[in-house]
């Protein structure tokens, strides 16, 4: 191995080492407690070792939405894999994209809230969001209807995934109702 390998090898450590720093202290206390200064000295690194690497805590954010986005991806087909049916496969996904949300609140919002650098819904949207809506769009465009766009149906599905993720976490919807609506929304929504 070269002395170039060797050094890429460390610098992609790190890398990973400060993206897992963030998560844990942003999952912890939040992503006001993300601080280059809090992630120097939990990772045992200078700051200016972390702006070697991220220019500051927006590149972070985008750090960990994209290796979320991943995770999203994986988690949303791993649940319909093998399920029989469009209704079901459908319910698989909201229920899996409801249970990502809620076990990783810091890593969904930095996938969809705070501001991480990244480009949604264009050109150059990074691969993992891409993959993250084709994984959305894989399950829902079996049940987008005759005539409608699959890309507009899974846009339409996922905001309504994310309200309710969103209203669930801020504690504004009724905790007995979690099945119901998401029964209700495949129902109305896929309606299959």
């Amino acid at each position: 191995m070269s002395v170039k390998e060797r050094k890429d090898r460390e610098r992609a450590a790190r890398e990973r080492l400060i993206v897992a720093a963030a998560r844990e202290l942003a999952e912890q206390q939040g992503w006001d407690a993300v601080t280059t200064r809090q992630l120097a000295e939990r990772i045992e690194y200078s700051q200016p070792v972390l702006y070697s690497h991220f220019r500051g805590k927006r590149e972070i954010i985008g750090a960990v939405a994209l290796e979320g986005a991943a995770e999203l991806a994986v988690a949303v087909r791993a649940a319909t894999a093998g399920v029989d049916g469009p209704r079901e496969r459908v319910a698989a996904l909201a229920r899996a994209y409801l249970d990502f949300a809620e076990r990783n609140p810091a890593v969904y919002d930095a996938i969809f809230q705070l501001d991480g650098g990244l480009a949604y819904a264009q050109e150059d949207t990074p691969e993992p969001l891409k993959d993250a809506f084709a994984a959305l769009m894989e399950t829902l465009s079996e049940v987008a209807g005759n005539g409608i766009e699959p890309g507009l149906f899974t846009e339409l599905f996922w905001a309504s995934l994310h309200g309710l993720a969103t209203l669930t976490r801020t504690g504004r919807l009724l905790d007995e109702y979690a099945e119901p609506r998401v029964e209700l929304l495949v129902d109305r929504l896929a309606m299959v």
